[in-house]
């Protein structure tokens, strides 16, 4: 029997993808390869934007027709959100509307050793490894937490032994990642759920704190266990730090308030084994715009946190994301953003054009902010983080760095043909480095020697 898996969207999608691939092969499937009809397509859809979901049904139906009488299984965020809409595509066999039925959808096919995590991650050097499943949070802008709204945290020694599988077939870096990384262990921590008034108040690093601008599900805090007792998401970066093996853990996104200083202890405890990297999600620098989106603090106890961590690790690379033109997003507004922006100094920013989704708060918000007013500011934005990168990267020169190679990279000059590795560093930095035999997928100790456009040249 021929497979074939597409996946959209963020990378637990891509961990759940290969989740359900690695069972069926376990039975006997096997990969279509390019040319091939597959008799089983697995879709994995996503619904963060209105661009996705139209993404989602063209892979579809682009598969029905190349894959004639396949069984089409589709899952993911969009499926969860609007199944009458999937099952109406011609071809679709079955929809998975939720992602813990996905045990349930590989014993459906035979399998009858339900795996508890992956071994492999296709031919890439860096493997994502999924910790946590859903989000409390009520974002105006996000439509995941109501497709995803049940905290999962996975037990600490599935991971662990997942990490070690990884490991000893050779992956070099495993990314934690989840729908709200920063919660892991929260549902483990509570006892009840109750909502409760803004004002009640969440603990720090896990939860909303009372002056949330808008209302949030929270948890009572009589509903928690004592705080001594909590698992926490740098309990389990310690475990894995603590693995033998010559690899790397990283981070993926993380909400500024979940930085703890006990997560920012092990980072620093661990260099060796942590990358020096958080992707702190920040999505606007101004107060205001901040508030509408019902974010959870301001800009300064953002920029508080980030000085945290550029204090007590060596120079740190801290990442973000951005929304420019959320609805009433002035020029002052957006302003303050570029100065919180080179107030930090991130090494890189994910730009996003605020993209109306229906079913959420904001895409009915009022003074919408119109497109060429959008474009324009994530342009003027994507200048500001080309200079921010250059800034990071040059403080990196004459630095060693720790880079593992991932793609050989060839160069047409005079008539000859030079040829390098590119791979990434801890720090997330791209670096070009001379070529040496048998390079890829492993690691390699260089000195940062220039910037040249978004890389780091090393030698």
């Amino acid at each position: 029997m021929k497979l074939r898996t597409v996946t959209l969207g963020c990378k637990v999608n891509q961990y759940e993808t290969q989740y359900v691939r690695e069972g069926l092969l376990g039975i006997g499937y096997e990969d279509a390869q390019d040319g091939d009809a597959a008799e089983l397509c697995i879709v994995n859809t996503c619904t963060v934007t209105n661009e996705g979901d139209a993404k989602s049904r063209q892979t579809i139906r682009r598969l029905a027709r190349r894959n004639p009488g396949a069984k089409i299984v589709v899952m993911g965020c969009y499926a969860t959100r609007a199944p009458h809409e999937i099952a109406a595509i011609p071809g679709v066999s079955q929809v998975v509307t939720d992602k813990r039925e996905l045990p349930d959808l590989l014993g459906r096919f035979g399998v009858t050793d339900i795996p508890t995590g992956i071994s492999g991650f296709g031919r890439r050097h860096r493997a994502y490894v999924k910790v946590q499943d859903g989000c409390l949070l009520r974002c105006s802008f996000c439509i995941i937490p109501s497709v995803r709204p049940e905290l999962t945290s996975r037990p600490i020694e599935h991971i662990l032994d997942e990490v070690r599988r990884l490991v000893d077939r050779g992956y070099r870096e495993v990314v934690l990642t989840g729908i709200h990384l920063g919660h892991y262990g929260v549902d483990w921590n509570r006892r009840s759920i109750l909502p409760l008034p803004v004002g009640e108040g969440w603990g720090e690093g896990e939860l909303p704190r009372t002056n949330a601008p808008s209302p949030y599900p929270l948890l009572k805090r009589e509903g928690f266990r004592p705080k001594s007792e909590w698992i926490r998401l740098s309990h389990l970066v310690r475990r894995i730090a603590e693995l033998p093996g010559d690899f790397r853990v990283r981070l993926s996104s993380i909400e500024a308030t979940e930085v703890t200083r006990e997560l920012i202890d092990v980072m620093a405890d661990h260099g060796d084994k942590v990358a020096p990297h958080l992707h702190i999600s920040m999505q606007s620098g101004s107060d205001s715009v901040l508030a509408r989106m019902r974010r959870r603090w301001g800009s300064r106890r953002f920029i508080d946190r980030c000085r945290l961590v550029q204090v007590r690790l060596d120079r740190p690379a801290i990442t973000t994301d951005i929304i420019v033109g959320f609805p009433g997003e002035t020029d002052a507004e957006f302003q303050e953003t570029i100065d919180v922006a080179r107030e930090v100094g991130f090494s890189k920013i994910h730009v996003f054009p605020f993209s109306a989704r229906r079913g959420t708060p904001a895409a009915t918000m009022p003074h919408q902010v119109p497109a060429h007013v959008r474009q324009c500011r994530a342009r003027e934005l994507a200048r500001v983080e080309d200079e921010l990168r250059e800034q990071y990267y040059r403080s990196l020169l004459g630095r060693q760095l720790r880079v593992l190679v991932e793609t050989e990279e060839r160069e047409a000059r005079s008539e000859e043909q030079v040829s390098a590795w590119t791979g990434t560093s801890c720090r997330y930095a791209t670096v070009e480095l001379p070529a040496t035999p048998h390079d890829e997928g492993t690691f390699r100790d260089v000195t940062a020697r220039e910037v040249r456009g978004d890389r780091i040249v090393a030698f």
